[in-house]
């Protein structure tokens, strides 16, 4: 999702909810008028381009209004202009077949809103990007928990090619890995009492999340702009089934100007240290999108224009294994078992009840039948999630995944 890639601005600003433990920070305003919120990147891979508009959170109990059916375009330093076409939710996206960024050009962005506002960025060069030389990983250990415990597994890193013309990088990425819920629906169960196989068992899947946090680096002048090193995400093997089967990580590297460079490492250091980014940090340092008619009024957000390359690297559960990492232990998951209930008159409930009580009446997914010798004796149960694995992720193979053995 558009929001995923700048976890910063929106844990900052409040510029989405996310749906995590941690408590979404609501900055205290200074002023009494909400601020446009600007989330926008293009670069020259041949996608659609997206830019986001809403307006920041007043307070913790407002909501966060977007802005719809503005004007948005894109236009370069040869006249030409790029209309963006609004899709809803306050998103509006590009065509790549009529437009795709250059190395080499300059790109505003252009913002009309429908209460007549007008709103540019500045004027943003496109550099050539290195290409990745290679991604690779090493077991290591990170603290959690206020650095009172480490947790065990992989960090990945990145090393770049010579031949980029900034010496300024970002990275974001891509995480893609192949999971299986502990208690697959198998059959179903028709009432009046009916069990039939279901068509198809959603045993295994593929899930994908977009990175939620941001690393940038800088290289020195006198260097060739080659990154060595470079660490880009840690992997602790016992919180999530990532490493279960088989994971993939795709990572992309942009080059930034220095103003972007001093964008990202001021909002992570705000970020890091719990400050109030409106009472520490200059306005200069928030977005490079103005508005045209009052150059008082101020914006948040970035607007991004970064060449970009990719690699890919697929990690095997045997890994896990090789480096005597911890497992992953789904413990959210139960299995159910329930029989008919025994009345006082010595009567039995019927399996019809069974099933009303915990599919229709409870948030619970019949899975299976139990047999005993005397017949059909349970009824097995599971939540949801543990029993379809299209509930967080696809069934649907991804075309880039290759199975490794």
């Amino acid at each position: 999702m558009l929001g995923s890639r700048i976890r910063l601005i929106t844990g900052i600003f409040a510029f989405l909810i996310l749906a995590t433990c941690v408590d979404p920070y609501y900055p205290a305003l200074k002023s009494n008028s909400p601020m446009l919120v600007v989330d926008g990147l293009i670069t020259d891979s041949k996608s659609n381009y997206t830019v986001k508009i809403s307006t920041s959170f007043q307070n913790q109990n407002s909501y966060l209004p977007v802005i719809e059916y503005a004007t948005v375009y894109i236009s370069d330093d040869t006249g030409n202009k790029n209309y963006l076409n609004y899709t809803g939710n306050g998103v509006y996206m590009s065509d790549s077949s009529l437009f795709r960024g250059m190395t080499g050009r300059t790109y505003v962005l252009h913002i009309k809103t429908p209460d007549g506002k007008e709103y540019a960025s500045d004027s943003c060069l496109m550099q050539a990007a290195a290409d990745i030389d290679r991604i690779y990983y090493e077991k290591d250990e990170e603290p959690y928990n206020n650095g009172t415990e480490s947790q065990e597994g992989l960090r990945i890193y990145v090393d770049s090619k010579t031949g980029g013309q900034s010496h300024y990088y970002r990275w974001g990425f891509e995480e893609t890995w192949k999971f299986r819920v502990p208690y697959p629906k198998r059959y179903n169960y028709i009432i009046p009492m009916s069990i039939q196989p279901v068509a198809r068992v959603h045993e295994y899947c593929w899930r994908t999340v977009k990175s939620e946090g941001t690393t940038v680096h800088s290289v020195n002048g006198g260097q060739d702009a080659r990154v060595e090193r470079q660490p880009v995400l840690f992997i602790a093997s016992a919180k999530s089934d990532r490493l279960m089967i088989e994971y993939s990580v795709l990572v992309n590297q942009y080059s930034i100007s220095e103003k972007e460079f001093e964008f990202w490492s001021n909002l992570k250091t705000v970020d890091e240290s719990g400050g109030d980014i409106f009472g520490s940090q200059p306005y200069s340092v928030i977005s490079n999108i103005h508005n045209i008619n009052d150059p008082n009024e101020k914006v948040l957000g970035y607007f991004q224009v970064s060449a970009v390359k990719q690699k890919r690297i697929y990690i095997p559960f045997s890994v896990v294994i090789d480096q005597n990492l911890p497992f992953y232990h789904e413990d959210n998951c139960a299995r159910i078992e329930a029989g008919r209930v025994v009345f006082f008159d010595g009567s039995m409930g019927s399996f019809d009840e069974v099933y009303t009580d915990y599919c229709i009446n409870g948030n619970y997914t019949f899975i299976e039948p139990e047999f005993s010798a005397a017949g059909l004796d349970k009824l097995v149960f599971t939540t949801p999630e543990c029993a379809d694995c299209e509930i967080l992720g696809t069934s649907a193979k991804p075309d880039f995944w290759i199975d490794l053995k």
